[in-house]
């Protein structure tokens, strides 16, 4: 007998719809999965066999063939277990032919136990644009489930629960009540002395999403200042969320009563990361810290101690906003929009730019060490500052610093300009702007255009940085409400880019990399 059972699986993050076919015949025992299952799906045969006989059910004594169809798509996780399971059972006659119009999902624990999976939104997203009306799943995920509209979310605890569900002799249990999972936000601006040049430069690359490096002496306030970005940024839209859920959905990483992230992340890899963990991929494909990132910041302190592969694999998210991870049987593409933030020292021992205290390096040491991060990495970074040591009369003043709620309130007033400016575009923000809105919204008048040329001249900017400066110093006049960019934001845009990103790269060891 042959039935057939809608499942669902997860391709990189996006969701796909699978049909699991299912056959018996009166041959010797056996239980055969095809269609391009992974170790974990082919496992399933002993976990669907333990749970369907701990349910007080009869498993089938027959040639058992399982089909999972479309057969060129790889299937991986745990997910299609209670598929399988049903399918069986369908095709034993222990149940009827299930809904073609629900889709089933969710592991099997021996005992008959479901057990909640990762990547239920975009599989759930996926049920809906395949005109499903159902969706059956572990309770544990019913929540997160449930985020997704124009769907019935059944939940059920065991295999037992599932199949009374499905038979009509219980009703599912209702989805837990949505929360909303924010990152909380502990630092504030408010706790940081002096630093007013950065906290200007950091607000500026708030308001228009812009990448960000910061350089100074050991101790002078670069990772606390990145810390108090998070309590800056404005909080995500609707479909910015979605997104962003839908990524850590896939990795594996909402809590089992988790549902939206409504608060733009931050990220603060090691700088032992391997490449893999930093771009996504691995044995069994996850996103990694860039994806992870999306909407919100990435932030890598002592930039030049990551590995320079490593860092190299930022060029293609940071000019394309998405990452392309290539593997034999598939290629995974996975959304990598973020606001880079880094700091680096001066120099390995950090007093290159120290007045108060002499450096130790050699020449040698400090072009090696500025060589870690490559001319066309920097060149696709927009804002550089220079973060000094604090003076003694700024660490123990009493003075009171503006709180990173003003500062986030004209981030986002900024932001509002932005989003109206671009409506109907795929552009949300002034750093997203491709080189027609760029022509379009970044005009000058006569003395900016005289500004902008000296500085591409004394400067060496490559078109890429001069397009930058001009985004930059869009997002300073949207600051300042301004419809128009004058010279003033036109300076202060070219002030965070003072030195070119082949000079930094030079064998030049008299200056620091933003003198």
């Amino acid at each position: 007998m042959l039935a057939r059972v809608t499942g669902c699986t997860v391709v990189g993050i996006e969701g796909r719809v699978v049909t699991v076919e299912v056959f018996l015949s009166a041959q010797l025992p056996g239980f055969d999965i095809v269609g391009l299952p992974d170790a974990a799906v082919r496992e399933a045969r002993d976990r669907v066999r333990a749970a369907i006989k701990n349910s007080m059910l009869w498993f089938p004594q027959q040639r058992i063939v399982a089909n999972l169809a479309p057969a060129d798509l790889k299937k991986e996780g745990p997910q299609l277990d209670l598929s399988l399971a049903f399918g069986v059972l369908a095709a034993g006659g222990q149940l009827a032919a299930p809904d073609p119009g629900m889709a089933v999902l969710g592991e099997l624990a021996l005992d008959g136990t479901l057990r909640p999976v990762r990547g239920v939104l975009p599989m759930v997203i996926a049920a809906r644009d395949a005109g499903l009306s159902k969706v059956l799943l572990p309770l544990d995920n019913a929540c997160e489930a449930s985020l997704v509209g124009g769907l019935e979310i059944m939940g059920a605890s065991s295999l037992a629960e599932a199949l009374d569900v499905v038979r009509g002799k219980k009703k599912a249990l209702p989805p837990p009540k949505k929360s909303n999972t924010c990152i909380p936000v502990n630092a504030d601006f408010s706790r940081v002395k002096g630093q007013e040049g950065a906290k200007r430069a950091l607000e500026v690359a708030a308001a228009g999403g812009h990448n960000l490096v910061m350089t100074g002496p050991p101790g002078a306030g670069k990772t606390m200042l990145a810390g108090c970005v998070p309590s800056i940024l404005p909080d995500l839209s609707e479909e910015e969320s979605l997104d962003t859920t839908k990524i850590y959905s896939a990795a594996g990483y909402l809590k089992d009563t988790a549902s939206l992230i409504t608060r733009r992340p931050f990220r603060s890899p090691h700088h032992t990361i391997s490449l893999a963990a930093l771009c996504g991929g691995g044995k069994i494909p996850r996103p990694g810290e860039v994806s992870l990132s999306h909407n919100g910041v990435l932030f890598l302190d002592e930039i030049p101690e990551f590995r320079r592969e490593t860092l190299e694999v930022l060029r293609q998210p940071l000019e394309e906003g998405e990452i392309t991870v290539a593997r034999l049987q598939a290629a995974y593409t996975y959304p990598a929009r973020f606001m880079l933030l880094a700091s680096m020292n001066p120099c390995p021992c950090g007093l290159l730019s120290d007045p108060a205290a002499a450096c130790t390096c050699t020449p040698w040491q400090i072009q090696r060490y500025h060589h870690k991060i490559s001319g066309p990495l920097l060149d696709r970074l927009d804002i550089f500052i220079e973060v000094p040591r604090l003076r003694y009369e700024e660490v123990t003043g009493t003075k009171a610093a503006e709180p990173s709620q003003r500062i986030k309130k004209r981030v986002e007033e900024a932001r509002e300009k932005q989003r109206q400016r671009f409506s109907g575009d795929s552009v949300s923000c002034n750093a997203q702007m491709g080189p027609q809105h760029v022509q379009k919204y970044c005009v000058l008048d006569e003395a900016g255009r005289n500004l902008m040329r000296q500085a591409f001249v004394r400067l060496h900017l490559s078109a890429r940085a001069y397009d930058r400066i001009l985004k930059v110093a869009r997002t300073i006049a949207d600051l300042d409400c301004s419809p128009k960019i004058q010279t003033r934001h036109l300076a202060e845009a070219i002030g965070y880019r003072q030195v070119s990103a082949a000079k930094l790269n030079s064998n030049s060891t008299e200056c620091s990399p933003l003198t």
